[in-house]
């Protein structure tokens, strides 16, 4: 099973994107989720560096400059999603990934009190 670190430049910037009311509190996680062709798109237009900036977390031992890299996509690719947010913790916990587990907790939780869910 593969191992990850929590990714601080995506913790920085999903936070500056909740801050900017930049989310979507509802939605269809699966339906929106970018897939491989709308990574390359994004890919022709930016760097890996804004591509891992969506993720929150880093695949150890995987190659900076892949994506393989980057796993736990909390948006997409234009604004954080709840749904996201939610699969992220999920899946994070189930495969004991606790400190990404956490880093998405807390966006949620953040998002939450930003959009006054209580």
């Amino acid at each position: 099973m593969a191992t990850y670190d929590v990714n601080p430049a995506a913790v920085a910037h999903a936070r500056r994107l909740i801050d900017g009311r930049q989310y979507v509190l509802d939605g269809d996680w699966g339906s929106v989720q970018p897939d491989a062709e709308a990574e390359n798109a994004y890919l022709e237009r930016h760097s890996f560096e804004d591509f891992a900036a969506w993720h929150l977390g880093l695949t150890v031992g995987a190659n900076d400059g892949t994506k393989a890299r980057y796993a736990f996509v909390y948006g997409d690719l234009r604004r954080v999603h709840r749904s996201a947010l939610i699969a992220c913790v999920y899946r994070a916990a189930e495969w004991r990934h606790k400190a990404v587990e956490l880093a998405a907790h807390d966006l949620l939780q953040r998002l939450d009190q930003m959009a006054g869910i209580d």
